[in-house]
């Protein structure tokens, strides 16, 4: 499986419109290879070099598997609990610096049944053993 972006190429930067100091609109994702035998997608993206431990974006579970996530998706799948404590997706923000975020899409042969709100760890340790396939996009932002 492969994830790309029209928006950004993997390790490049991202455009401001997709952050805090812009729209804050989620980018297009776009998947290639999805396993056969995927029953759901699952969206995290993340970033490690916060200050204060990883910053998790976008948490997203239960996405019917499709090839492409449009840009301003809004809601998608059944939406987990980011670090700001919000459902869907919050751009990259970083307090100063340059941030890696990093964007995984893992293809589960199961829907994980999670009530709305599911943080990552509790989305990561429920798709254990389920996992197809995954792969992960990275950009950067820089304030």
């Amino acid at each position: 499986m492969e994830i790309t972006s029209p928006s950004f190429p993997n390790e490049g930067a991202i455009p401001v419109r997709f952050t805090c100091d812009g729209e804050d609109v989620s980018p297009q994702i776009d998947i290639a290879h999805i396993p056969e035998g995927t029953e759901a997608l699952v969206l995290i993206m993340d970033d490690p070099d916060a200050p204060y431990g990883t910053w998790d974006h976008w948490i997203a579970y239960d996405i019917e598997p499709t090839d492409v996530i449009t840009e301003d998706v809004g809601s998608l799948g059944t939406d987990g609990v980011n670090s700001w404590k919000r459902p869907g997706y919050g751009g990259p923000c970083p307090p100063s610096g340059t941030h890696r975020y990093f964007f995984k899409v893992l293809a589960l042969d199961a829907s994980l049944g999670l009530a709305g709100g599911a943080d990552k760890t509790t989305v990561l340790a429920a798709a254990g053993g389920h996992i197809l396939a995954e792969a992960t996009l990275m950009g950067t932002y820089a304030r």
